[in-house]
């Protein structure tokens, strides 16, 4: 049977989205190996270490670009982070200073909210109701 082992979301800096994802969002770095200029870098939840990893990808390629401003302007977050409670995470976060687009909307099984990850992209919680 397949699982997910690892997903990415593309950055505009590693560095910075390394402290977003790690001392804001609380992820936990899993592997950081240096290639050239960029590097392997990827997080995983601090409840799950050894779950899926989430793989901090450089934006360079040309397609990326007009890609992520494509979604940012129609509003459609690029991934979704499920949490237990979507209203309780959004004010955790939001006390941290994270930026919200959308607050949270009961959406019937499920409220979500989505943020920016000041890294180019939208990012949506999700929490059963």
């Amino acid at each position: 049977m397949l699982k997910i082992h690892l997903a990415s979301v593309f950055v505009d800096d590693q560095a910075k989205a390394e402290t977003f994802y790690t001392e804001v969002l609380g992820f936990v770095k899993k592997n950081d190996i240096p290639l050239g200029e960029a590097r392997w870098l990827t997080v995983v939840s601090a409840t799950e270490p050894n779950g899926t990893e989430l793989l901090l990808e450089p934006d360079s390629h040309p397609a990326v670009g007009p890609f992520k401003k494509a979604l940012v302007a129609d509003g459609i977050p690029f991934t979704s982070f499920a949490v237990e409670d979507a209203n309780a995470e959004f004010e955790r976060l939001r006390s941290a200073g994270v930026h919200f687009v959308q607050e949270p909307v009961n959406m019937g099984p499920v409220t979500t909210a989505v943020f920016d990850d000041t890294c180019g992209n939208l990012i949506q919680i999700a929490g059963e109701n």
